[in-house]
């Protein structure tokens, strides 16, 4: 053989061999890879121990993976439902414990310092703790056995074999090992909730920071109108306190002003009236740049905390119920749709509870908390929406290292210390100081630690007096150092930082088997404060406003109080016998949707922040169609629940049409235009061409993209952080200033020449038809809404990592979605940022009182928290295409049903 002949054979075989290695390396990796996610795969069939139990109890899981758990005792219910939520959710569990105990750093190191050092200076754990204390035994028995059983399942799982994530983690901080769960780590997630669904506190921060930019008071006022109650129903439309018991029949007494409007009057505390006074801000009542730096960089610091549940004004819900008098069975139906941040897996767990004795009921948990949340037993059911209170009050306060003052006197401040341990680095241990109103969580800022160390003083150097002026304001400051060392920090006054019984409602409602008891645990609902609907078998609808609600001396919340003038604090809280609550309306339904809760003759303030009524009038408009057309049906309910329609449009569209007509549009915009001629205003993803859905989706692409530019170029002198979002608040505003075509709002801060409502409108048609040939082309009867307004659920730790493999392993692809804000398919997202969703349906229920075998559910993602679990994405695509799933109830019909069958052993 020659040479040649043996070299090319030697080199065939080199190749043959370099291709059968690298196969073989590619073998190895990805069956590693498949290894490594699928050792975390929990069993969900066949036996497993779990220590602690009196009996063997049997789970049956569907298709989806939604358990269905059957135990003797309630002890063992909940053991099992504590293992079952480690099973498929402690990743999950873990991070919202750190989330919730300020200790982030611990999991991924220093850039998490300053939002544990917030979370510390609030101390959601330390309030947890508090709360166990006053609880019920029941309550702690049943925390506790549900953290045995969470800690029997991470007796036999650590790291890698827990879930993802723990490998993930590991490649930053390998030192992390996971601890034991305890019950306060149940109690701390209520924190949590409450602090996402907070209320207004936003607002607040927002109205003194523009004051702080330089806005006018009037300027403010602009961006914040009166509820609508001419238009948009509240939720209670009759109704007034007698003898200290809200009476839905009392007639309502006139000339009260206690839930008014907001800039109306200064309400007073308990007892209702009002008093002349117009609510006074502190930051703009002293004049100091210090005050105002404060407030400013405050918004930003809270901006950047986590939130578990989601952020903006997408945050809240629909709920209705319908009486039986309306319905084709005879029997109420329940409806329930939270809106909350979209996040990988859903914020909601299915299950069902029954067991040998009280517990027998079904519906959506969180992970980390035993019991249902919302859902039914065998006789009740009800939902929830954020009722949205004024419960979180800021007070600018004059401090002096430790000391702070109050009525004139200096007085100490409360002082603790904290340690937070940082993953590769050292402890950083924290001072947090508090006022009697709370908090200083300005301290927490980096920007501003220093604030406090010395207080604005006279020429003589001595403190300044507290202004004997209405405005509060003090003496100008002399002092040379920097303004952060004015004397100046802010005090977070929040219900959520009192103890409270929240758990204990849970179970009391899980087990309610009438409205008299449904009541007794809507009084223990204390924080975050919700509108609770009510259905039972018997027939009867109701509606109950619970919570925690402050009672002020002074001031109606909506700007930031002076600390240092106690007129300002809190004077307790509303009696529940107060709050309103609805039996049997005679409308014969209920309709719940953030918005106003009672008329302004209620004689205590709730709060002046409300949705404004666009989702919740649009329902009850539902429900009137499908109660004229006949009998209400599951399937009614079900489209009510998915309907897309804008109610802004019929008001913004003509005046568009109007501004074009008047001017010199281009021929794209005219054809743009055209899209809404014969438009219903439904906001479909997409559609094929000369469909319905076809010309609805491009008519609404093109309406948002007008929608995003009117605001932009309208509100151009805002901050950008302050920007509107587009949200049902932002309609309120354009709808005030669509009537004021020569408002200074319309006119652009950077062109020389004053532009009115007409110039503003005809500009953002022009900017909007361009933004869609650009990204969509030139044929507006293509354009879709669904190519815009994309849903991205992200993996709430790992999501958003900036490594683009990560990313691929925790989140879920883009998909094209329906609604809008302020819809009733609520898929919210921010005008000021772009198109993409950051608000949803978190979950969707119907309850048929009449057949609960018949109810429906359906959640955002799946029930498991492992990523590529068949149950991880799989309800997805049928959550974003309107479809439920059976809720079912009886056993038989759930064993029918089991796709797994896992029996839990003593």
């Amino acid at each position: 053989m020659s040479p040649a002949r043996i070299l090319s054979s030697r080199v065939g075989r080199i190749a043959l061999w370099a291709v059968a290695v690298l196969t073989t390396l590619t073998l190895v990796l990805t069956l590693a890879a498949v290894w490594t996610v699928r050792r975390a795969f929990p069993q969900h069939d066949g036996a497993l121990r779990l220590p602690g139990l009196t009996a063997p109890v049997t789970v049956h899981r569907d298709d989806h993976g939604i358990p269905q758990v059957y135990a003797t005792t309630a002890e063992d219910l909940f053991r099992a439902q504590g293992y079952l939520h480690a099973q498929d959710r402690f990743w999950e569990m873990d991070f919202r414990r750190h989330v919730t105990g300020g200790r982030l750093a611990e999991l991924f190191g220093e850039s998490q310092l300053e939002t544990d050092i917030y979370l510390r200076t609030m101390g959601w754990r330390r309030v947890a703790e508090q709360e166990w204390d006053i609880l019920a035994a029941d309550t702690k028995r049943y925390l506790q056995v549900y953290a045995d059983g969470v800690n029997a399942w991470l007796d036999e799982h650590d790291g890698g074999r827990a879930s993802l994530e723990y490998a993930v983690l590991g490649l930053q901080n390998s030192d992390y090992e996971i601890e034991a769960w305890h019950p306060v780590d149940s109690l701390a997630w209520l924190k949590a909730m409450a602090w996402d669904l907070r209320g207004n506190m936003r607002d607040e921060i927002t109205r003194a920071a523009l004051l702080a930019e330089g806005l006018t008071r009037q300027q403010v006022e602009d961006l914040y109108p009166a509820y609508p109650f001419d238009r948009n129903t509240p939720i209670v439309t009759e109704g007034d306190i007698v003898a200290g018991v809200f009476d839905q029949e009392a007639p309502v007494s006139p000339g009260r002003e206690g839930n008014a409007d907001p800039g109306a009057t200064d309400t007073a505390g308990a007892g209702g009236g009002a008093v002349t006074a117009q609510p006074i801000d502190a930051v703009e009542s002293t004049g100091d740049a210090a005050a105002a730096r404060t407030v400013t960089a405050l918004a930003g610091g809270l901006s950047r905390l986590p939130t578990v549940l989601g952020a903006g004004r997408g945050i809240g819900s629909n709920s209705w119920v319908i009486d039986g008098d309306l319905t084709d069975t005879g029997k109420p139906i329940l409806a329930n749709d939270p809106h909350l941040g979209p996040t990988m897996p859903g914020i909601w767990y299915q299950n069902g509870l029954h067991c040998e004795c009280e517990f027998n009921v079904t519906g959506f948990s969180f992970s980390g908390l035993p019991g249902v949340v919302i859902g039914h037993n065998s006789r009740i059911a009800w939902g929830l929406t954020n009722l949205n209170p004024d419960v979180t009050d800021l007070y600018l306060e004059r401090v002096n290292g430790d000391r702070v003052q109050v009525d004139g006197e200096w007085r100490p401040l409360e002082t603790r210390t904290e340690t937070i341990r940082v993953a590769g680095g050292e402890d950083v241990t924290i001072t947090v100081r508090a006022s009697g109103h709370g908090p200083l969580v300005s301290d927490a800022s980096a920007e501003l630690r220093d604030i406090g160390l010395a207080p604005p003083v006279d020429p003589a150097g001595s403190p300044a007096p507290v202004a004997a002026t209405p405005q509060l304001a003090p003496e100008p400051s002399t002092n040379s150092e920097d303004d952060r060392r004015d004397g100046y920090a802010i005090a977070l006054s929040w219900t959520a930082l009192r103890p409270g019984r929240t758990a204990d409602a849970i179970f009391a409602l899980n087990t309610a088997p009438g409205w008299t008891e449904f009541r007794a645990a809507a009084a223990m609902f204390e924080v975050p404060a919700q509108n609770l609907i009510y259905a039972d078998t018997d027939g009867t609808i109701g509606y109950q406003a619970p919570g925690r609600v402050p009672v002020r001396g002074k001031g109606d919340g909506r700007w930031m109080a002076p600390g240092w003038d106690s007129a300002y604090d809190w004077q307790g809280f509303i009696p529940f016998e107060e709050l309103p609550s609805v039996l049997d309306p005679p409308a014969g339904y209920l309709v719940t949707a953030n918005q106003a809760v009672i008329g302004p003759s209620y004689p205590h303030m709730l709060t002046t922040d409300w949705a404004y009524g666009y989702r919740s009038q649009r329902i009850h408009e539902l429900i009137e169609s499908a109660r004229d057309a006949g009998k209400i049906t599951v399937a009614d309910v079900q489209t009510m629940q998915f309907d897309n329609r804008n109610g802004f449009a019929p008001t913004l569209v003509p005046a568009v049409e109007t501004a074009l007509a008047a001017g010199d549009p281009s021929s794209l915009a005219r054809s743009a235009a055209d899209l809404w001629r014969d438009w219903d205003y439904q906001q479909p993803a997409e559609g094929e061409p000369d469909t319905d859905d076809g010309r609805s989706s491009a008519a609404a692409a093109y309406y948002n993209a007008v929608w995003r530019h009117l605001l932009l170029e309208t509100f151009d002198e805002l901050p950008e952080e302050h920007r509107l979002d587009g949200s049902d608040h932002s309609y309120e505003v354009v709808r005030g200033l669509l009537g004021l075509p020569g408002s200074p709002w319309w006119d652009r801060t950077e062109t020389e020449v004053v532009e009115g409502r007409d110039d503003i409108l005809w500009a953002a048609a022009e900017a909007a038809a361009g933004e869609l040939a650009r990204d969509q082309g030139d044929q507006p009867a293509e354009w879709r809404w669904g190519r815009m307004h994309t849903l991205t659920v992200r993996n709430q730790s790992f999501g958003t990592s900036g490594m683009g493999l990560v990313e691929w392993l925790f989140n879920a692809d883009p998909v094209a979605v329906s609604g809008g804000g302020a819809i009733v398919n609520a898929t919210g997202w921010n005008a000021a940022a772009g198109y993409e969703v950051n608000a949803v349906p978190s979950m969707r229920m119907i309850v048929d009182l009449a057949d609960l075998d018949a109810s429906r559910w359906i959640q955002l993602t799946g029930n498991s928290g492992h990523a590529f679990h068949r149950n991880y994405d799989d309800q997805l695509e049928l959550w974003r295409t309107g479809e439920t799933l059976p809720m079912r109830w009886e056993r038989a019909t759930i064993e029918a049903g089991a796709a797994q069958t896992l029996t839990l052993k003593p």
